[in-house]
Parts: structure tokens; C-alpha cells; sequence
């Protein structure tokens, strides 16, 4: 499949790295430029095209990008064709893109995402850590494997999407609708958890906006109790911790 990856920070990069070592054709753009992308990024097959060329003649399109900042990107994806399927993985942190008033008011992040954008998303790859994506991505079939969830409203662009986190080491679980992205949101119970295909349908069906909300705004001092190097392992139970 030809692939594009927009953004090359710790998801964009592990996305890049996965999906060409699982044998797809992957490009690289990053608004930084060919600078931006570091040599590990390239190391598996993918490489560095410029932006405008990043969404030409692909199958897919993965935006690796902070949330809130799409609406950049409008233009470059009004030729796109429209059976492209464009995959969000942001999530919203009021801490780091500063509040938005939209969102606050209720608007579903990804839904806010595709209108910024102009055109469908759908969401994949944002409930799991960087380091769980990079070091804990296991072979189909697996016994622990851990799931991902997937939202959107085109059931053929959910199928490719599933397939990819598939290919990316991780069972993809189908979690309905763009509107219901917000149930794998940060800091629900389905939210970099790393739960199984049998325990995510659970969490996500006990994500409380208002108690999630909650829990997001006190990360900081959840993670300053942490103490000054918390291990991946460290991070994924504080996340558990929370719903307890």
C-alpha cells in the first residue's frame, strides 16, 4: 500500500519505521522539512518527500501532527482524492495547544480535527504511549497482544486502517463511529492502558466524559508523583490507576 506519514516526532517516526518494515511504500513529510526527519525514521525503507508531494497518488495519509493545527494542512488536502483514506492520531492536551473553545464546548477532537482539515479522518494509533507503539507492537495471533481501537464513519476506510494497525504489531478493534472517538481519548479507560482485544470493548464502553476530563487536567501532578524518570511501565499503571 502506498502510504504517506505527515509528521515525524515519536508517533509519526515509529508509524514510518513499522509500516515500510511490514513491506508498504512509505513516504515521510514534515512541515520542519527534510531536516526534520531523523536517519532512524528512514532506517526500515521510508523515505523524506516534501509536503506537497507527501499527499499525491497515496492510499493512505496518516497525520502524526499536534492537535488543533490541521487547518495548515487544509489546502494542501483540496485535491486529495476523495477515496484517500486520512487517519488521525492526535489527541487533545489543553496543557500543550492551549485551550480551545470548541472542544471544551464539546466538539468530538476528531470531529473538530475533519472540519479544521475539510475532509473525513478517521482515528487510529492515539491510545497507545510512543514507547508501548515502538516496543510492544507483536506478531498476529500473539496470546496478550495488545489492542488498538479504530473509529470512523467509512466502513471501507476502517478497513484499511484496521489492516495497518495490524501490520504495526497491534490487534485493531472497529470502535464505531467518528463520533465515538472521544471514548479512546485521553484519559479514559481505554487510553494508553494496553488493554486486549477482550478487555478494550469494556473500557471504552466506561469512558465518562466529565470523569475523563477530570482526569486529564491532573496529569501534571500525576506525573510529577511519578518521580523524575517513570519507566513505560510506570506510566501505563498510573494510567490504570485512574479508573480504578
Amino acid at each position: 500500500m502506498k502510504i504517506s506519514v505527515i509528521g515525524a516526532g515519536a508517533i509519526g517516526g515509529n508509524l514510518a519505521r513499522r509500516l515500510s518494515a511490514a513491506g508498504h511504500d512509505v513516504q515521510v513529510g514534515d512541515a520542519r522539512g527534510p531536516g526534520g526527519v531523523a536517519p532512524d525514521v528512514l532506517e526500515t525503507g521510508a523515505r523524506v518527500v516534501a509536503l506537497e508531494d507527501a499527499v499525491k497518488d497515496r492510499d493512505a495519509v496518516i497525520l502524526a501532527i499536534p492537535f488543533g493545527v490541521a487547518g495548515q494542512l487544509a489546502d494542501l488536502f483540496a485535491t486529495v482524492p476523495a477515496e484517500t483514506v486520512v487517519i488521525d492520531t492526535s489527541n487533545y492536551y489543553p496543557q500543550l495547544s492551549g485551550r480551545i473553545e470548541a472542544v471544551e464546548g464539546g466538539a468530538i477532537e476528531s470531529e473538530y480535527t475533519a472540519e479544521l482539515l475539510g475532509r473525513p479522518v478517521i482515528k487510529a494509533w492515539n491510545a497507545a504511549l510512543a514507547g508501548t507503539q515502538r516496543t510492544k507492537g507483536l506478531p498476529a495471533g500473539t496470546p496478550g497482544r495488545i489492542a488498538l481501537p479504530v473509529a470512523g464513519d467509512s466502513e471501507r476506510a476502517k478497513r484499511v486502517t484496521m489492516r495497518l494497525v495490524d501490520d504495526t504489531g497491534f490487534d485493531p478493534y472497529d470502535a464505531g463511529a467518528l463520533a465515538d472517538s472521544w471514548r479512546q481519548q485521553p484519559m479514559g479507560p481505554a487510553y494508553c492502558t494496553e488493554l486486549t482485544l477482550a478487555e478494550l470493548p469494556a473500557a471504552l464502553a466506561a469512558a465518562d466524559r466529565v470523569k475523563d476530563a477530570a482526569v486529564r487536567e491532573s496529569m501534571g501532578e500525576r506525573f510529577a508523583a511519578l518521580g523524575a524518570d517513570p519507566t513505560l511501565e510506570d506510566v501505563v499503571e498510573m494510567n490504570r490507576t485512574a479508573h480504578r
